[in-house]
C-alpha cells in the first residue's frame, strides 16, 4: 500500500476508534429543530471535514468491524464501504498527485475520492456532528469497512457468515455508498445491480509460436480460431448470440418502463461526458434497459498475441480470449456457464480444426435486486427530499457490487445503495474526484437518514 494511501486510511480508522473510546451522549428525546443544528455544524465543519487526514499511521486490518450503541428500543443500520483503491501513478494522466487530497473548483480529486473514501467518511462525519452536538444517536450505528474490495474481498463472505449470529444479529438494515449517481446534480437510491460471468477460451496448436513464411498456409492457426469465436458471441447491435441466453431474463412491465421516464438522463451531455459518438440506441428507456435490466457480453482482450508497435509476422501456437457477460434477474451463473460452453463447442466444431479448445469460466457473481418498497427505501427518499428538495432517481447500477448480494443473502436484511457520487467522478479512473458539494450535502444526507430510520422504531 502507498505510505500516503496508508495514512489516509488510518485517518478513517483514527476516528472510528476516537468514536468508540468516548461514546455517545445521551438525551431523553432529540430536541427540536435537531436536523437544523446538524446540517448548520456540518456547514461550519465541512472544511475540517475536508481536511481530516491528520498525518497518522496505524495498523489497517483488513476488515474492520465496530459499533456505536446498543439500545434496543432503537434500530441498527449497518454501513459497509472500503478504504482501498485502485493503483494510481501521476504519470497515467494524473493533473495532480492522487494520493494528495487536491481541492480545485470545488473539486476534490485523489484516488479513492469518491470510491470509496469519501462516502465513508461522509457516514462517520454525520455520526461525529451528533456527537459533537451532545445528542444522542437516533439509531444503533455499526460498521463493516474493509480493505480488499478492489481485490476482490478476499475471506470477507467467511468472515459475515461467521458473524451472521453475532456481530450481524441485531442488524436490521444495511446501507452501502460505493456507486454513482445518474446524473451530475440530481441524487440517487440504486436498488439493483448486474451480476457477472467472466469466460477465457483457450485455442492452442502448440506452445511453442510460427514463423508466418514457414507454417502460414498450411497450420490452422489458432487465432483465426479465436477470433471465429469471439465474433460468433454477440452482433453489431450489441445482441448476445448465445442460444438460450435471454430465456431467464425477467419480462418487462410497463410499470418498470414508467420507472425509466421518470429518470433525468440527458442524453446529449451524457453522450458528451462519456466522449461517444453514436450509442446503439436512439432513447433514454433503450439506454437505460440496456445498462441494466438486459444482459451484455464485452470482450475484453486476446493474450498471447502479438499487441506490441511494428510489426512481427508470428502465428501465435496458442491464444486466450477473454469475455464476460453482465447478468440480470433472473439469469442463473451456471446456466448461463453451460450455454456459452455449449455454444462455442458447436461453433469451434464446424470448424474442422486440428487445435485443441477449452473454455472456462473464471468468475461467477449472481445479480441483485431490493424491493423498492422496502421501509429503509422510502426513508431514504424522504432523507433525499429533505436535503436536496427533490425526489432520487431509482437506479440500478449496471456493474457488479457482490457485496449486496451477499449481504442480503447470508444476513437476510434488506441492503439499499445510497451512492453519494455525481456520474462524472471517474471511479477507477485518472483524475477521480468527488464535488465538494456531493461530499457535504452527503454527509447531511445520512445525517437526515438516521432520523428517518428512527422514526421506523
Amino acid at each position: 500500500m502507498d505510505p500516503k494511501l496508508g495514512r489516509m486510511a488510518a485517518s478513517l480508522l483514527a476516528v472510528l476508534l476516537l468514536l468508540l473510546e468516548r461514546g455517545m451522549f445521551s438525551s431523553p428525546s432529540p430536541p427540536p429543530a435537531l436536523l437544523e443544528k446538524v446540517f448548520q455544524y456540518i456547514d461550519l465543519h465541512q472544511d475540517e471535514f475536508v481536511q481530516l487526514p491528520d498525518g497518522q499511521s496505524l495498523p489497517i486490518p483488513p476488515v474492520i468491524l465496530a459499533e456505536l450503541g446498543s439500545d434496543p428500543t432503537k434500530g441498527t443500520v449497518c454501513f459497509y464501504g472500503h478504504l482501498d483503491v485502485q493503483p494510481a501513478d501521476r504519470g497515467d494522466g494524473w493533473l495532480t498527485d492522487p494520493y494528495v487530497l487536491t481541492e480545485v473548483d470545488g473539486k476534490l480529486y485523489g484516488r479513492g475520492a469518491t470510491d470509496n473514501k469519501g462516502p465513508v467518511l461522509a457516514w462517520i462525519n454525520a455520526v461525529s456532528a451528533f456527537r459533537a452536538l451532545e445528542q444522542d444517536l437516533p439509531v444503533n450505528i455499526k460498521f463493516i469497512i474493509e480493505g480488499m474490495e478492489e481485490a476482490g474481498s478476499v475471506a470477507l463472505e467467511e468472515l459475515v457468515e461467521k458473524e451472521k449470529d453475532r456481530f450481524f444479529s441485531g442488524v436490521d438494515y444495511i446501507v452501502i455508498s460505493d456507486n454513482l449517481w445518474i446524473s451530475q446534480r440530481k441524487p440517487a437510491i440504486t436498488y439493483g445491480t448486474r451480476g457477472n460471468s467472466y469466460f477465457m477460451v483457450e485455442v492452442k496448436c502448440r506452445d511453442q509460436d510460427f514463423h508466418s513464411g514457414t507454417f502460414g498456409g498450411i497450420l490452422h492457426e489458432p487465432m483465426a480460431d479465436l477470433v471465429a469465436l469471439l465474433g460468433s458471441l454477440v452482433d453489431s447491435s450489441g445482441h448476445i448470440l448465445v442460444p438460450g441466453i435471454y430465456d431467464e431474463v425477467v419480462p418487462l412491465t410497463e410499470e418498470e418502463i414508467n420507472t425509466y421516464k421518470a429518470i433525468h438522463l440527458d442524453l446529449e451531455e451524457y453522450r458528451n461526458s462519456s466522449r461517444v459518438e453514436k450509442f446503439l440506441f436512439d432513447t433514454k428507456e433503450e439506454i437505460l434497459m440496456h445498462l441494466w435490466r438486459y444482459p451484455s457480453l464485452s470482450i475484453h482482450g486476446i493474450e498471447g498475441a502479438f499487441d506490441e508497435p511494428g510489426t512481427k509476422t508470428v502465428i501465435p501456437g496458442r491464444v486466450i480470449g477473454k469475455f464476460s457477460i453482465r447478468l440480470v434477474p433472473h439469469m442463473n451463473v451456471s446456466a448461463v456457464e453451460k450455454q456459452v460452453t455449449r455454444h462455442l463447442e458447436d461453433v469451434f466444431s464446424k470448424r474442422n480444426s486440428s487445435n485443441k479448445m477449452v473454455v472456462s469460466m473464471t468468475l461467477g457473481l449472481h445479480p441483485w435486486i431490493a424491493n423498492i418498497d422496502d421501509t429503509q427505501y422510502l426513508a431514504a427518499k424522504r432523507a433525499i427530499r429533505t436535503v436536496f428538495g427533490t425526489e432520487p432517481d431509482m437506479i440500478r447500477d449496471g456493474s457488479t457490487i457482490p457485496i449486496a448480494k451477499m449481504f442480503q443473502e447470508i444476513v437476510h436484511k434488506s441492503v439499499v445503495l445510497i451512492p453519494l457520487g455525481a456520474v462524472d467522478d471517474g471511479e477507477h479512473s485518472q483524475n477521480e474526484k468527488i464535488n465538494r458539494w456531493n461530499y457535504i450535502e452527503g454527509t447531511k444526507l445520512f445525517a437526515a437518514f438516521f432520523l428517518e430510520m428512527a422514526q421506523l422504531h
